[in-house]
């Protein structure tokens, strides 16, 4: 496992680009998060950012600027790169070499870069992309709360599956369908078929859902065959970021059987454009969920002291909404819910591992996501099919407006920090999406 602390994270380090320096915000020296973004007026054309307040580091004018001359050509040419595979595809002590040089670059104290050679652009004035080319996407199922509430939903009595606690649960999603923050939902259309109807009809989902996940990339892949050790598993995981997996619950539960998620999970996965690094992360590493007594023990190649005692990340997550009428009167977003990714029943190492198992090859840039991510207490709810029991107990909005499931115009925001007493608080950004109607279609 990743968990050396070093010089790049010391409390004390601050920046001379000031906005990186007040309590709170996101991006502070100690972050230095990994994206891709595209300069106005640059058709095509996109580059390698770090985030430094509300600044980014443009990693190819750093090259250009002779600024990682120490660097090999090889992670020179990671850097000038239209995305993050090659980087990521470089391995951790790549990764780790170019966050040391960044913070040295970013520092206060240190010689400051010539801010003409452009080095330097605002978050504001460019557009996010995705940050790599994801060529699979496995979504996981990893919190037993999430399991639990929603199994009580539809089996009261036997709310979890008899494989859940020995086998973590995923389907591979559709990679074509992720979509950068910001970017709108169409309302999905499809079959359903409520309990009152005899026949199934075709139309846009009237039960519209977000989920609340934590994604990760694939960093070093593995050859086909050869599976990845649990004590391993970390060393091909590159970083992390929010995921928005948004689901069709009505067209969910009409199609889902036998064989799972489909088209109610397929036409639109929103990521947030920056991804925290494991290292950047190392300090806020905790133990893996404490399974209860009575739970049976991991399989032995899923089971490691390391990822025991070190697997768990303290990575804090909240979920806000602002429906068209909130927007409209400039009301700030209201908060559905609060919760925590160390509550998760399987690790990242654990799942990375399973998914190698039977020797499936992941190749550097593939998302693997946790599944909804819910706490046991009220409020912690990950999804709206847990907050409002399956359109059950609608919320209300400050408007006045209530919710059971999403309604057109409204925007979902995703947020994800890390604190800890003696290191300064990281965050991941935003994952954002506004709903928008589905305009008609000849099939219905």
């Amino acid at each position: 496992m990743n968990l050396s602390i070093n010089a790049t994270h010391d409390p004390n380090l601050r920046s001379w680009v000031g906005s990186a320096n007040p309590v709170g915000t996101d991006f502070p020296i100690q972050n230095l998060p990994l994206g891709v973004f595209r300069r106005p007026g640059e058709v095509g054309v996109s580059r390698i950012g770090v985030a430094i307040g509300d600044q980014i580091l443009d990693l190819f004018q750093c090259i250009q600027a002779g600024l990682f001359q120490d660097f090999s050509e090889k992670l020179q040419e990671a850097c000038a790169a239209s995305v993050l595979n090659p980087l990521m595809a470089s391995g951790q002590d790549a990764v780790s070499s170019l966050r040391r040089r960044c913070s040295e670059l970013l520092r206060q104290g240190s010689q400051q870069p010539d801010l003409e050679s452009g080095i330097l652009v605002a978050i504001a004035e460019v557009e996010l992309l995705l940050p790599a080319a994801i060529g699979d996407y496995t979504d996981f199922y990893a919190s037993i709360f999430h399991a639990t509430n929603v199994g009580k939903l539809f089996r009261p009595d036997n709310p979890l599956l008899p494989n859940y606690k020995y086998v973590p649960i995923a389907y591979h999603g559709r990679a074509s369908s992720i979509i950068p923050s910001d970017t709108p939902i169409v309302r999905p259309g499809g079959q359903r078929k409520p309990p009152t109807e005899t026949m199934p009809s075709f139309g846009p989902t009237q039960l519209l859902d977000y989920e609340l996940e934590v994604g990760f990339f694939v960093g070093t892949g593995n050859p086909l065959g050869q599976p990845v050790a649990i004590d391993q598993a970390e060393e091909h995981i590159f970083g992390l970021c929010l995921v928005n997996d948004w689901s069709a619950r009505d067209i969910q539960a009409w199609e889902y059987q036998p064989l799972g998620p489909f088209l109610a999970k397929s036409f639109a996965t929103t990521l947030s454009p920056w991804v925290v690094t494991l290292e950047a992360l190392a300090p806020f590493r905790c133990p893996a969920f404490s399974r209860p007594a009575e739970d049976p023990s991991p399989l032995p190649y899923l089971a490691s002291s390391s990822n025991t005692e070190w697997g768990g990340i303290d990575l804090t997550l909240e979920v806000w909404i602002r429906s068209a009428q909130m927007r409209s009167t400039g009301m700030a977003p209201f908060q559905l819910s609060c919760t925590s990714f160390r509550n998760m029943y399987w690790t990242i190492a654990q799942m990375l591992t399973h998914h190698t198992s039977n020797g499936c090859n992941l190749r550097p840039g593939d998302l693997l996501a946790s599944g909804t991510v819910s706490g046991p207490e009220l409020g912690s709810q990950g999804c709206l099919l847990e907050i409002t029991q399956r359109g059950a107990h609608p919320i209300e909005l400050p408007t006045g407006e209530t919710r059971s499931f999403l309604a057109d115009g409204d925007e979902v925001i995703l947020r994800g920090y890390c604190e800890k007493p003696g290191y300064v608080r990281i965050g991941f950004g935003e994952c954002r999406g506004i709903v928008v109607e589905r305009g008609k279609d000849k099939t219905e």
